[in-house]
């Protein structure tokens, strides 16, 4: 029979492994971080209406992303984590003046 320290012990060690291969807050997917996708979310925010135009700040970070990459994500269900709209998202590039790649 196992007994409860065994079953906290096994349970505490998945969360560790869990959190050691959780990716770090800097990490960056598509060129950009978890602060990048912060800086544009008020502007895909998927339960605001109307939602504000994006800051300066939000361009200037898309205008450096891998916008070919972030196209694949558009369907990502991650999107729901940041509350963001996917259609809303995908109205940025053209609102910073940027250009959307053709297949996304």
């Amino acid at each position: 029979m196992v007994n409860k320290k065994t079953v906290a012990l096994a349970a505490l060690l998945v969360l560790a492994v869990a959190l050691a291969a959780a990716p770090s807050p800097a990490h960056a997917v598509c060129d950009m971080n978890n602060d990048d996708f912060m800086l544009c979310q008020p502007a895909a925010a998927a339960t605001t209406d109307p939602t504000p135009d994006p800051s300066a700040e939000c361009c200037a970070t898309l205008g450096k992303a891998n916008l070919k990459c972030l196209c694949g994500y558009k369907n990502s269900p991650w999107l729901n984590l940041y509350n963001i709209d996917p259609k809303r998202a995908m109205e940025l590039p053209a609102k910073c003046g940027l250009t959307t790649p053709p297949d996304c």
